[in-house]
């Protein structure tokens, strides 16, 4: 099946290229061939899995990902990720071909904020400037005066005014976090990431007692509750390069079990426990970043489908608060 009718009807179908793969070929060969022939840029998000890190040409956390699609020079970009991720990338790249192996990769947070109920909460607070966390549709965006990540969330809300009034959506989490870090009482949408909510504390505190010497660290977007009990908060990528710098040798990591595989590989000595810990239910893992294979991702690549397409009016409204996100991080240095 590669004729353009069936592979459209497979990807309304299933969300992706439902093509049956020799099994005998070498998907990762096969990929970088794909990649040179096409000009084409992998982007890869921290929680996808280990072998599509592995041939991805970048790995990062939201903001790097949206700095790297930003400045590509790549005709195709594969986005393994998210779909609002893909969807950055398009904003920021209305020429190239944005391609997103799994169009069903959704994201709880991002599905936690639908932007017309989203709208008539923003009209109920007049004067407000509205940031929002990149893991938002493009239709919130839309509704946004400045995006943020994780990495840049504190130093965003610390640029407006301290009289400001702000909205922060949509992770309520996070939201709180900054509100503790800067003494802000921004409004909080009641949003939140299934996978950093499920951490519990009791088993975080029975995972410290059996590992005494391990330090907790955990991503903003945990619940207030487990940032009370770790050691180090911070992005992604902030949590990454703290494994590197500190001198702990183990550690016990409150968020997606994806980055587990880039620690390991800068850290071969230490070692990573993930919480909760590993079990049946595989609780701590995103099903919707999981969604994405290698397999999908060498079909994406191969057919150039499924891909992103945006309206250009919502495209433009949703560039600007990311034009700003990365204004800012540029003059911080982040």
């Amino acid at each position: 099946m590669t004729d353009i009718n069936s592979a459209k009807k497979s990807i309304e179908e299933n969300g992706f290229l439902n093509i049956e793969i020799d099994p005998t070929i070498d998907l990762f060969a096969e990929i970088e061939k794909l990649k040179k022939e096409k000009n084409a840029i992998i982007l890869a998000h921290y929680y996808q899995e280990p072998d599509i890190q592995d041939v991805a040409d970048y790995i990062g956390d939201s903001l790097g990902l949206a700095q790297q699609a930003e400045k590509t020079k790549a005709d195709i970009i594969v986005f393994a990720g998210v779909h609002f991720m893909a969807e950055t990338a398009k904003i920021l790249n209305p020429s190239k071909k944005v391609l997103l192996p799994d169009l069903k990769a959704g994201c709880s947070l991002s599905d936690s904020a639908p932007p017309a109920l989203f709208k008539l909460f923003k009209d109920k607070h007049p004067g407000h400037k509205v940031i929002t966390y990149i893991n938002c549709s493009a239709g919130i965006k839309a509704l946004s005066d400045i995006i943020c990540t994780s990495s840049n969330a504190q130093k965003i809300v610390e640029s407006l005014p301290a009289d400001q009034p702000i909205i922060f959506a949509p992770d309520k989490n996070l939201g709180a976090y900054i509100n503790k870090q800067t003494g802000r009482n921004m409004v909080l949408w009641n949003g939140a990431c299934m996978v950093h909510e499920i951490f519990s504390l009791e088993k975080i505190t029975k995972l410290k007692i059996r590992h005494p010497h391990a330090k907790v660290i955990a991503h903003p977007e945990c619940e207030e509750a487990v940032l009370n009990v770790a050691d180090f908060i911070g992005s992604t990528t902030g949590l990454l390069n703290f494994t590197k710098k500190d001198t702990a040798t183990a550690y016990i990591v409150a968020t997606e079990t994806g980055i587990l595989h880039q620690m390991q590989k800068a850290n071969p000595g230490k070692t990573f426990i993930p919480a909760p810990p590993n079990n049946s239910c595989a609780c701590n893992d995103c099903p919707h970043m999981k969604l994405n294979t290698l397999e999908k991702l060498y079909l994406c690549l191969k057919y150039e489908m499924p891909e992103i397409i945006m309206d250009e009016d919502l495209r433009l409204a949703a560039k600007k608060p990311i034009d700003e996100m990365l204004k800012i991080s540029a003059q911080y240095g982040l």
